[in-house]
């Protein structure tokens, strides 16, 4: 295995290993969340793409399922790194795909800023966002 695929599988880790502390088990199954986290998202797709998507939780490789039962250990993190490492180096395009979504990933953030007195920013607001004085909101 080369040491340019195994720094590919370390750029992977903080996503695949938030992913997998966000979803448990689930992190593989088809079911498509919205994730509150750009990470998590970008995570649970990398994940996806290189061990595919299972049915159950119970389907999830063992270096996964490792780390889902304990996401802090950094041993099941390590172990991780290299499994996505060699299934990278037996898997050329993967590992290119792989890449790419890293470099969609890093391009993908949200700015949002809020300039001024009173000002508001927000990326998602499901609530009321109100600036001013003596404001008085009917529901």
């Amino acid at each position: 295995m080369s040491g340019e695929l195994a720094t590919l599988a370390a750029e992977v880790s903080p996503y695949v290993t938030a992913a997998i502390s966000a979803y448990g088990g689930a992190v593989l199954a088809r079911a498509q969340d919205d994730a509150a986290d750009a990470t998590v998202g970008w995570g649970r797709r990398i994940l996806q793409r290189i061990f595919g998507v299972t049915d159950a939780p119970e389907e999830a490789p063992e270096a996964v399922a490792d780390l889902v039962s304990n996401p802090d250990n950094e041993d099941f993190q390590a172990a991780l790194r290299v499994r996505i490492a060699k299934i990278l180096a037996a898997d050329a395009a993967l590992a290119q795909e792989v890449r790419g979504m890293l470099a969609q990933a890093a391009t993908s953030t949200v700015t949002v800023t809020a300039s001024g007195s009173r000002a508001i920013a927000a990326h998602i607001n499901s609530g009321v966002a109100i600036t001013g004085d003596n404001n008085t909101i009917h529901r």
